[in-house]
């Protein structure tokens, strides 16, 4: 279905040292980059990744409205500590982690440090 998901950063360096300490909490690492350009993360090869780049036309990389990567959790608790984790490197809030609707879906929404917007989620049984 999805292969990776790309996001364009205006701070390389810095969205680079933030997506590896986040994600490196949920065991991926870097599994293709192209130095000072692009660098994808995954937990596993042949897994959906995500990326970050440089746009290859040389303007600046803008931030889509309504746009957003969401990142599988398998616990309410992983979901706790990764969007606090965000929030430590320098993510902003978009909403804090917690139940949403029926119970059955647990989430934390955060901006990166070029404003993408993100989260990280779990899926479960609705809350009776």
């Amino acid at each position: 279905m999805i292969g990776y998901q790309m996001v364009g950063t205006n701070k390389f360096d810095e969205s680079a040292a933030f997506y590896d300490a986040l994600l490196g909490e949920m065991g991926a690492k870097r599994m293709m980059e192209d130095e000072g350009r692009f660098i994808a993360w995954a937990v596993k090869p042949g897994q959906p990744a995500f990326s970050i780049c440089r746009p290859h036309d040389g303007k600046d990389a803008t931030v889509g409205n309504g746009g957003m990567t969401a990142f599988i959790a398998d616990t309410p608790e992983t979901v706790d500590k990764l969007y606090a984790k965000a929030i430590e490197l320098g993510a902003t809030c978009e909403g804090p982690a917690g139940a949403r609707g029926d119970g059955s879906f647990y989430a934390g929404y955060f901006r990166d440090p070029d404003g993408n917007k993100c989260n990280f989620f779990w899926m479960g049984a609705p809350s009776s």
